[in-house]
């Protein structure tokens, strides 16, 4: 795996598939590569108050931290019950998925970890894997088997739920299932409005992204479809929607297909960002939430790019 910074502008490693991708490219931007020594590296999430990147190195049984102004990268937590996907809710709180303890949990502002949800119906859950919080609070995360299937990733056991898709109300802390008939999955993420939800199914052959309208209410999916069906080598991760409705997906597997491929609300793949290794999920962030972060197998990338990241719309109350 070797990898150097682009020499020249524009950086050929950013590719515009469609033309609609071309505003959203920097002339003078190129990926760079902010940390690397990870076993798999997953679940990046952004605090600007703190100007400062985390991440989970699962099998290392640890989340790093990347400090924006000095380039440090430094461990943040260890252990830290291999964690994955991470994200923070409304009051600015870390939460996350951990395969190694089967449950949702939030960091609280004094370091204390408070377990969301580690049981529904009395059973455990599998691994939570990727979450993200709504604009009324609500937690909604996938629940794949992926971190008990061996010890790399957490601890081999038999599942004892199906691969639900879950929502834990922000006022009552009440779990029910949103989505169960969606085969392992993974990534999710709301479009701008919160009027979708973007899931990856990554047990699917072959694997595709599933797209579903959120009910008036917000606590409903229905109309589930096939947003983008992947060919050959195609296999995609986690994701993040930027400003303007488009998608942002962490991308492989192989040569050519690993990086991150870029798609219009219509489904319609427009770039491109080719990696040296596979991504497994990014975020945007930075002062202005136009860099975008990936963090992808042994190592975490970062680019500059012409479009920010979606903000979660105010409540309706406020």
């Amino acid at each position: 795996m070797t990898w150097q910074p682009a020499t020249r502008y524009p950086d050929p490693a950013v590719q515009a598939l469609d033309p609609r991708f071309a505003k959203y490219m920097i002339f003078s931007a190129a990926i760079e590569r902010i940390a690397t020594g990870m076993r798999w590296a997953e679940g990046p999430v952004w605090f600007g108050d703190q100007r400062c990147l985390l991440w989970s190195d699962i099998p290392n049984n640890r989340v790093m931290r990347w400090d924006e102004q000095g380039g440090n990268v430094t461990v943040f937590r260890q252990p830290s019950n291999f964690a994955n996907g991470h994200t923070r809710d409304r009051q600015g709180r870390l939460l996350s998925c951990e395969h190694g303890s089967r449950s949702v949990t939030r960091t609280e502002y004094d370091g204390r970890v408070t377990v969301i949800l580690d049981k529904f119906d009395g059973k455990r859950l599998n691994s939570p894997n990727d979450i993200v919080v709504k604009s009324d609070d609500s937690i909604w995360f996938t629940d794949p088997p992926f971190g008990i299937l061996g010890h790399y990733e957490g601890h081999k056991a038999e599942p004892e739920l199906p691969t639900n898709i879950y929502r834990v109300d922000g006022k009552t802390g009440r779990a029910t299932v949103v989505a169960s008939g969606v085969n392992r999955p993974n990534g999710l993420c709301f479009s701008p409005d919160e009027k979708r939800l973007y899931v990856v199914e990554s047990g699917a052959v072959p694997p595709h992204i599933r797209v579903f309208d959120v009910s008036d209410g917000g606590d409903q999916l229905f109309n589930d479809r096939v947003f983008y069906r992947c060919k050959d080598g195609e296999r995609p991760d986690g994701f993040r929607c930027d400003a303007d409705g488009n998608l942002w997906a962490g991308w492989g597997m192989g040569e050519g297909n690993d990086g991150v491929r870029v798609f219009a609300p219509d489904g319609t793949p427009i770039g491109h960002i080719t990696l040296p290794e596979r991504c497994a999920n990014l975020c945007f962030g930075g002062v202005a939430r136009n860099r975008l972060f990936m963090t992808a197998s042994q190592s975490v990338y970062s680019l500059y790019v012409n479009a920010q990241g979606a903000q979660a719309p105010l409540p309706a109350s406020a």
